[in-house]
């Protein structure tokens, strides 16, 4: 009946589906990790249940502990959202035999669809375009290394178990083939249980196009239209828009009738996604298809007026579809941005943290799905996407002004976010036109990746007139019988103050002088500006604009219009690091998954010390420097937080003594 749904996911897709189930009147139970305890969708739940460690391995992805989750609430139906268990056949297959509706296709579905290497040869069998690759049984490197050669390069290296750009690894030459699967076959089993490979050709700039199916019990398919997903990194999605650029009705049906046959082939039910790569010379090829709801369905919805996920719980209910495809048609456009939390800057890490602001917008032809709050702390065990938001209007251009814009005014202050990388991919004049490819990141931003502008003087004043408004702020808190007017108020001297600010590598002195309450004054470089803190945002020079920021202790955030500049008061014990010349620290929050070296190693510039994993991919750590490995303070399965030390180096003694010659 599905009338007590129990969603085995967390975060935005979590809340996105209770918000649809409460709209039609069907009860929600949430489950959570102990580092989830207070996310939104636990609170947003008409019932909550406690599954298990922050690992997902113990938590999300333990079929038993769902389903005892679901028995003791009393659930009725499981969603699976994305991702985690969502296109596990094994655990559908459970859903079903503890007498629970799966809100999603049949397990022969999923387990058809599931291994790439199954999927592609029955796609082959039922007539639809393919990339030509190997998707054989022999997988042992030596085998996978042979065919590679075969195929030629540029070569994609994929997980047959997986999607979501996990396991998944671009090759340009024969020197990188091993190291690749290696890396793709670590990933694949961490992220998906399974290590097996399929290899194939890579296509050279071609464009992400996907067409989204639905299916009843009743034998009705219909496909939704199309989304383009081709700007991408590390084949993981950044932007998605619906209807795609340039797709004329004839390409839109010819692609529509492949997916519907695809679906058709494995007798599918619910809502999937047919995934192509669309060549330059207008042809298509078959990439696989996701048996699931997917992260970018909203641009769908707002074209077609459909809710997605009540259509998914209706065809679980064995209701028909009420679709024919006449009936379907696209309005408007939509184009949707993944706001993540990762640094750009370090070619895309991704981070962790608390978030000390949040503040989405709330205007016309925005969406945010979102599944963070204020004060939530941000696990390094889960994918790095915080929210999503989506931009649409009656014509692209429209919809990707409004895109940019929510982008711009949104205040998120915590681990860095990738927001302002955005923003430069919708102002790209490639986009713009509806031209991007999956090469598009690579062409636009070069080998150097994206580089966040240097902070501007107006940045050092807001910052230290944030701290100086903070540090006021806490006077405050400790003197609760001083009225406000008074803090920073004197009858007799000057109360400017002179303080040394580090960001970036750069440091600067800036005068603070309080004019009133939240109101100040900052100097840098002989340029003084003036400056009053509000609630929702800051006034510049008399400017409003949506400026956030967030202190803790000696250091500020401060977000404007997508940036995130990170500052620090230097104090005079500073100067000194804690580990010394030749420290390797973690770049990130993560888990040690190999270590390469001992101590006594001696290792050359870039050679790898081992692997760290964070939000489930694979990040390798390599010696800056040649050298010996002195220590190791790490050992495999440890969980690090960013900047713990991890192995230091010396410098070979030749080497050192070759530069103080010179």
């Amino acid at each position: 009946m599905v009338s007590n749904l129990l969603i085995a996911n967390r975060g935005e897709i979590a809340c996105r589906i209770i918000r649809t189930a409460r709209a039609l009147g069907v009860r929600t139970v949430a489950v959570y990790s102990d580092a989830d305890a207070g996310a939104p969708h636990v609170a947003m739940a008409d019932q909550a249940v406690c599954i298990g460690p922050g690992p997902a391995s113990q938590s999300y992805l333990d079929p038993a502990r769902l389903l005892e989750a679901a028995r003791l609430t009393g659930a009725d139906a499981v969603h699976p959202g994305y991702g985690f268990l969502s296109e596990n056949a094994a655990f559908a297959q459970s859903c079903i035999d503890a007498g629970l509706i799966f809100v999603g296709p049949p397990p022969s579905a999923v387990e058809a669809m599931g291994n790439k290497a199954q999927a592609k040869r029955l796609m082959i069998e039922a007539g639809v375009p393919c990339i030509p690759g190997y998707e054989g049984a022999e997988q042992g490197t030596a085998a996978l290394e042979r065919e590679g050669l075969a195929i030629g390069f540029p070569l994609m290296v994929k997980a047959a178990a997986g999607g979501g750009g996990r396991g998944m690894r671009l090759v340009d030459g024969p020197g990188e083939l091993a190291l690749s699967i290696d890396l793709a076959r670590s990933e694949a089993a961490s992220s998906f249980g399974s290590g097996e490979l399929i290899l194939e050709r890579a296509i050279v700039r071609p464009r992400h196009v996907e067409i989204q199916v639905f299916a009843d019990m009743h034998g009705t398919i219909v496909h939704l239209g199309e989304r383009d997903c081709s700007v991408q990194r590390r084949h993981q999605k950044v932007l998605e828009e619906a209807p795609a650029p340039g797709i004329g009705a004839e390409l839109r049906r010819a692609m529509g009738e492949a997916a519907v046959s695809a679906a058709a082939a494995i007798g599918y039910v619910g809502a999937g996604t047919v995934e192509f790569l669309l060549a330059e010379d207008g042809a298509f090829y078959f990439l696989e298809m996701n048996t699931r709801l997917q992260v970018e369905h909203p641009v769908t919805e707002q074209v077609t007026g459909l809710d997605l996920v009540a259509l998914q719980i209706e065809v679980a209910r064995g209701r028909p579809l009420g679709l024919t495809q006449d009936a379907v048609t696209l309005t408007g456009h939509a184009i949707e941005a993944r706001l993540c939390a990762e640094d750009p800057n370090q070619d895309f890490r991704p981070a962790s943290g608390l978030i000390e602001r949040w503040r989405p917008v709330s205007r016309e032809g925005v969406r945010i799905d979102a599944g963070i709050v204020e004060g939530q702390e941000l696990s390094s065990f889960y994918d790095s996407m915080v929210a999503k938001v989506i931009g649409y209007g009656p014509t692209r251009a429209i919809a990707l002004d409004r895109l940019r814009s929510a982008l711009r005014d949104i205040v998120f202050v915590g681990p860095p976010s990738n927001a302002e990388f955005l923003i430069a991919c919708c102002e790209k004049e490639s986009f713009r036109q509806g031209r991007a490819t999956t090469a598009f990141i690579a062409e636009e931003f070069g080998p150097q990746g994206f580089r966040s502008a240097p902070p501007t003087d107006s940045d050092w004043a807001v910052a230290a007139a944030a701290l100086t408004f903070g540090e006021h702020r806490s006077q405050l808190d400790r003197a609760g019988s001083v009225p406000a007017p008074l803090i920073g108020w004197s009858s007799g001297r000057d109360l400017s103050r002179s303080m040394i600010l580090t960001a970036d590598g750069e440091e600067k002195t800036v005068i603070v002088r309080p004019i009133g309450p939240a109101h100040l004054a900052a100097t840098v470089e002989g340029r003084t500006i003036d400056i009053r803190i509000g609630e929702e945002g800051m006034e510049i020079d008399g400017s409003r604009l949506p400026i956030g920021h967030a202190c803790t202790g000696h250091r500020v955030a401060i977000t404007d219009r997508g940036r995130v500049r990170r500052f620090e008061r230097r104090l005079p014990s500073d100067g000194l690091t804690r580990a010394g010349p030749g420290a390797i620290l973690a770049p990130m929050n993560g888990v040690v998954t190999q270590l390469a070296v001992n101590p006594g190693d001696q290792v050359a510039e870039g050679d790898k010390l081992m692997i760290l994993e964070a939000m489930k991919m694979q990040h390798v750590i390599s010696a800056p420097f040649s050298g010996l490995v002195e220590d190791i303070f790490v050992k495999f399965g440890d969980q690090l937080s960013a900047d713990s030390l991890m192995i230091k180096l010396v410098k070979n003694e030749d080497e050192v003594q070759d530069a103080i010659l010179q």
